[in-house]
């Protein structure tokens, strides 16, 4: 086997791996942003159903991420350990994306709950055979501290960058105001237009990591040698890896931060259609404003790793982030904001949010990067290699607690009581209040709680050399004895 820093990947390589998350940015903005207010606003199912649907699609799809994981760890192909899998994943995906923005005509109101569930949980799970095998291997293409770093810098650029992309394309050009729909947010004919166009996009994202990392397959890791695999023994063997302590601080700082993702998601168009009152050309600036937030991040993240290290600069940076994140919602609920309707407000939402969403994406890519290093500390302990199991554990926190992200939003929702197909302007004070409170204070909460179980990770860049070292040791007096 040929070690995996043997042939160090360039630029074009971390341009091949990035790429493949443009489709995890629109398959997520999609179900995130648009999904809860389509099927409820448009569609008119309770808030309530979709959020059940969009959570328990979620908790299904992550119960298969740590098999998924732990299979591509352990499979032996002639396209190595990762590849085969993602080419598999991609037009599945793509159809079954399709599907979830195409109901049957003949279906409406609550009738399409059964329908929802299907087409949600069916394009997760799809896609959950690309996502971790893929997310894994950046661990295998390099074993450098700062160049991880510089890899997902890349993969979570990318991932913000295509969904904000082709949610910029749809607020734009397809959810478009019209005498028949009224509100472009309303547009039942764009969101259909989506689907089509965003499922193209995703195979071509795909596809496009799994042929430009193809080359590196022949010094990838190799699997472990055959064993007489049990249901006992592959899920013995999962939680022995996912007992590392870093690793636990995490998996539950993922699970309160993803959360806070899911309801800042849920309810980004409510708080901009409603409680600000933009209008959707306003919200495609704030939406590509992005743009400039991941192109900050793609250099920050890196400069922070080398200078502060991982640990540390993901608190500082978070911490900053999630505190500034919901303060314009706060300030709006002291009437301490300029009044809607204003170029001052507007300007200052879209500065702040510019800042934000980069110190976000920049500590995104900094917990990633330090799931990363837990690799070779685990090596060491259990003597496998287990990147598909740690980047699926991740994985499957993320889905879980943006399906519960989700479902606490539509309960904001429903306890608020928007009622189905109503216009900006038109909801009471006490409503767009009791938004406003459970959007910003949530998140406080929430994030206030990521930031706490990062202090439990334990591993910093002399660790992570360590480790290294003592590998290297452990390869090479076993190839002595060879």
């Amino acid at each position: 086997m040929t070690e995996a820093t043997a042939r160090k990947p360039g630029f074009w390589t971390k341009l091949a791996y990035g790429s493949g998350a443009a489709a995890n940015g629109i398959k997520n903005n999609g179900f995130e942003y648009f999904l809860l207010f389509y099927y409820s606003q448009v569609l008119g199912i309770d808030f309530a159903l979709v959020g059940a649907a969009l959570m328990i699609a979620m908790f299904v799809d992550g119960i298969t991420d740590p098999l998924v994981g732990y299979w591509s760890d352990n499979i032996k192909t002639r396209f190595g350990r990762r590849h085969p899998f993602m080419y598999a994943a991609a037009l599945p995906v793509g159809l079954i994306y399709i599907m979830a923005w195409n109901p049957p005509a003949g279906l409406t109101g609550n009738a399409l709950f059964p329908y929802l569930l299907f087409v949600t949980i069916a394009t997760r799970v799809a896609y959950t055979f690309y996502e971790v095998p893929s997310s894994a291997l950046v661990a295998e293409l390099t074993d450098d501290y700062d160049e991880r770093t510089s890899f997902l810098s890349f993969r979570y650029v990318f991932g913000w960058v295509g969904g904000v992309a082709m949610a910029s394309y749809t607020l734009m050009f397809l959810l478009v105001e019209t005498e028949a729909y009224g509100s472009g947010f309303l547009n039942l004919d764009g969101y259909k237009t989506y689907g089509n166009v965003a499922a193209v996009v995703i195979v071509a994202s795909i596809l496009l990591c799994a042929v430009g990392t193809h080359s590196h397959i022949p010094h990838l890791r190799t699997p472990p040698a055959a064993r007489k695999m049990t249901i006992g023994r592959i899920f013995g063997e999962i939680g022995e890896t996912l007992s590392n302590k870093s690793f636990q601080g995490l998996f539950f700082a993922a699970l309160f931060g993803f959360m806070a993702a899911g309801v800042a998601a849920s309810l980004n168009y409510y708080i901009n259609g409603f409680f600000w009152e933009f209008t959707t050309a306003q919200t495609s600036l704030l939406t590509l404003s992005v743009f400039g937030s991941a192109a900050i991040a793609l250099v920050l993240a890196p400069i922070v790793s080398k200078t502060l290290g991982k640990k540390r600069g993901a608190i500082i940076v978070g911490a900053i982030a999630f505190s500034v994140a919901p303060t314009p919602v706060l300030l709006r609920l002291f009437d301490l904001m300029p009044q809607n309707g204003s170029d001052t407000l507007f300007w200052l939402v879209l500065v702040i949010t510019i800042f934000d969403v980069a110190l976000i994406i920049a500590y995104q890519i900094l917990s990633a990067s330090m799931i990363a290093d837990i690799v070779e500390q685990a090596e060491l302990k259990t003597g496998r290699r287990s990147e598909g199991i740690f980047f699926a554990g991740i994985s499957f926190m993320r889905k879980l607690a943006r399906g519960s992200g989700l479902f606490l939003a539509s309960l904001v929702l429903a306890t608020a009581e928007i009622s189905r197909n109503v216009q900006p302007g038109d909801l009471p004070e006490e409503t767009l209040q009791f938004l406003g409170a459970g959007y910003s204070l949530g998140l406080l909460a929430l994030w206030g709680s990521a930031i706490a179980f990062l202090f439990r990770y334990r591993i910093t860049r002399e660790d992570h050399e360590a480790n290294l070292e003592a590998l290297k040791q452990n390869r090479q007096a076993v190839s002595d004895v060879e």
